[in-house]
């Protein structure tokens, strides 16, 4: 197989379950680089056995991160994955060949399947949920917003065919401690910025996204995943605001 011009990246913390599919879908890639926070499981002697450049670096958050990950690639070309994303046989098809003739496009966008509860979700909200995940490194920066990070683009973009394969969370459990930490990020800066909330808000804000996600977005087509997945929307948005509540009253 002809290695195409490009590196593959990978962050990673404790990242053992899924990094070495990771980094098989992504071997068409002359290089490979993966940027450790301090792994205590195998991710590192997994991202080595698979012929990875292994840097490690303390977690700044995502921005700095990512900046640091820049620093050290050469190619004019990235395709950027999370430690438990996997490049489907048709996405990968797909990267292959707009590598080999990329044409006027500085970034290519790629559909995400993430699967929760018992499925790959369709709908609510979550597909094609579409990323630049190849891109030009001179035309890409990165934006943050609270715990999330994206990838910000120049030029023109086009979408590939297939789906990044996502494992998001291993279980509910997983996926509350999540919303437990994303929830109290959120609550903490809109706190800084001087915003205000109250029960009722909360409560609004909540029942809205509930009724996004399981109306707006069809959640209801995703079946019993569908459901759980907008209760715990409704959760989050919850606890956004009636933890913003919490502050402003100990303050």
């Amino acid at each position: 197989m002809n290695k195409r011009p490009a590196t593959g990246l990978v962050l990673t913390l404790n990242g053992a379950k899924h990094l070495d599919q990771c980094l098989r879908s992504l071997d068409f890639c002359s290089e490979l680089l993966v940027v450790d926070s301090g792994s205590t499981d195998a991710t590192t002697d997994i991202a080595r056995a698979r012929g990875a450049r292994v840097l490690v670096n303390p977690w700044p958050g995502p921005k700095a991160q990512f900046e640091f990950a820049f620093k050290h690639i050469s190619t004019t070309w990235v395709v950027s994955l999370d430690q438990d994303e996997i490049l489907s046989d048709e996405l990968r098809a797909s990267v292959m060949s707009s590598l080999d003739d990329p044409g006027p496009y500085s970034a290519f966008l790629c559909p995400r399947a993430s699967f929760y509860f018992d499925r790959f979700l369709r709908h609510s909200g979550w597909y094609p949920d579409l990323l630049p995940r190849v891109f030009k490194l001179a035309d890409t920066g990165v934006h943050v917003s609270g715990p999330h990070y994206g990838f910000e683009t120049k030029g023109k973009t086009r979408r590939l065919s297939g789906d990044i394969i996502h494992y998001p969370y291993e279980n509910l459990r997983q996926h509350v401690d999540k919303i437990n930490y994303y929830t109290q990020i959120a609550a903490e800066e809109m706190h800084a910025a001087g915003k205000h909330a109250g029960v009722a808000k909360a409560l609004g804000h909540g029942l809205a996204r509930f009724l996004k996600i399981y109306v707006l977005r069809r959640g209801f087509l995703d079946g019993k995943a569908g459901l759980v997945l907008a209760v715990n929307s409704f959760f989050y948005a919850f606890h956004k605001y009636i933890r913003l509540v919490e502050l402003t009253r100990k303050k």
